[in-house]
């Protein structure tokens, strides 16, 4: 049976968009050219850990979710979401590649009067100057003529239970008039509100400036807990203070590196953004810096407190708390847990770690034994490290039981443990 949507990409922004439209009525096709996730999905199972779980599975596929690895379907809908990943390349540029293999596969399938929306995050003029090129050429098309093009920049905020695709207001910008709101009625049906941006380049600045405002400030809270704890000061209780100011002020909270998909993007170095003032954003590069280090900085907390207590990092037990990158949720997406594990590793340490979300972690190839008691394994461990602050963590009771505490999330009761 043909379906109305048609989403390309079966990864952590495809699940939950083809979940949203299924329970919205939508008959939705999910296309990925890998034939895992397919068969992940087949046996109600979701194959990116935190993006859906197996009731949400099975609930897709009895509301006639059809997951599949034949473009041919890509044919007969009115509308294709491209949700392809856009990871960071080697060079710290975005890379297009898994989006114009995605583009390519719509484009010998187009037909007229198709809606072709992409919610992948790029850089400003990725949209028309790389994605509408290859559907023209491929379908013999011509975009805001043949068929509508518009962007909608994913909001994703996984784990969330009330931060939803509904309650998030959606923003869109098309090549023309007609392609916004032809985009406009599509989310329409998904969303409680559309905001229309005045074009392409615009949508896509938008997710450009979420994702650096996020960075930059978790890397002036970053910086300012290394200066004031090397001042003395108390920074989880300056914060505190702080955000009672009703104006002028949003409290950001340091950890132990910044995780998750929403990557910092620099437009002015963007391969694919067209033109561009030639000015590269100097903060938001400082601002990676900044936050790339922080592993290291726990790194060497934890090896000053292991030696105040007469101890040294190698052959030390060192339990790690939480190696998600947000809290309840199984995401490890970019999660600082595995790099400060390697570090701790390479420097003769003992590797442990705990995580309700995570049954089974891996450094590089090598298992991480997982504690089955925690308040044991903290007991026994010469160092525990709280690196995600899950719900179901008794922190307070942990503080008692542990040997040595460093909490790195400000979580623990004041004077309970080390913080960051």
């Amino acid at each position: 049976m043909p379906a109305d949507l048609a989403v390309i990409g079966l990864g952590h922004l495809g699940l939950p968009l083809a979940r949203a439209a299924v329970a919205a009525g939508i008959a939705t096709v999910g296309y990925d050219p890998d034939p895992r996730p397919h068969a992940e999905l087949r046996a109600g199972r979701s194959p990116v850990e935190g993006a859906l779980t197996a009731s949400e599975v099975r609930r897709m596929l009895a509301g006639g979710f059809r997951p599949t690895t034949d473009a041919a379907e890509l044919g007969r809908v009115r509308t294709a979401v491209i949700c392809s990943p856009t990871p960071l390349g080697p060079d710290r540029t975005v890379d297009l590649t898994a989006l114009g293999d995605a583009a390519r596969a719509l484009a010998s399938r187009l037909r007229p009067h198709t809606t072709v929306l992409l919610e992948s995050a790029v850089p400003p003029g990725t949209t028309e100057t790389f994605l509408r090129p290859l559907l023209e050429e491929g379908s013999g098309l011509t975009a805001g003529r043949d068929f509508h093009l518009a962007c909608s920049p994913n909001r994703l905020d996984p784990g969330s239970r009330t931060r939803t695709l509904a309650a998030t207001p959606k923003v869109i910008g098309g090549l023309t008039p007609a392609c916004t709101e032809s985009a406009a009625a599509f989310y329409g049906r998904l969303t409680d509100k559309v905001v229309r941006a005045r074009g392409l380049r615009e949508a896509e600045m938008t997710k450009v400036l979420e994702t650096n405002f996020r960075h930059v400030n978790i890397a002036l809270v970053n910086e300012m807990a290394v200066l004031c704890h090397d001042l003395g000061v108390d920074f989880w209780d300056v914060i505190r203070c702080a955000e009672t100011k009703p104006f002028g002020f949003q409290p950001f909270r340091p950890g132990p590196g910044v995780g998750g998909h929403g990557v910092p993007v620099d437009p002015g170095c963007a391969p694919h953004g067209g033109p561009t003032a030639g000015h590269p954003l100097r903060m938001v590069a400082l601002a990676q810096e900044i936050n790339d280090r922080m592993p290291r900085y726990v790194i060497q907390r934890c090896a000053t407190l292991l030696n105040e207590h007469g101890k040294s990092v190698r052959g030390a037990r060192v339990l790690l708390l939480g190696v998600t990158y947000k809290p309840d949720t199984a995401d490890q997406e970019a999660a600082p847990a595995r790099e400060i594990a390697t570090r701790l590793m390479d420097m003769g340490a003992q590797i442990g770690y705990h995580d309700p979300h995570v049954l089974d972690w891996r450094v590089g190839e090598l298992p991480v034994p997982r504690a089955e008691s925690l308040y044991e394994a903290a007991a026994a461990a010469d160092l525990t490290v709280l690196l995600q602050q899950h719900r179901t963590y008794d922190l307070q009771g942990l503080a008692v039981k542990a040997q040595l505490l460093l909490d790195t999330r400000g979580a623990t009761p004041a004077g309970a443990a080390h913080r960051l």
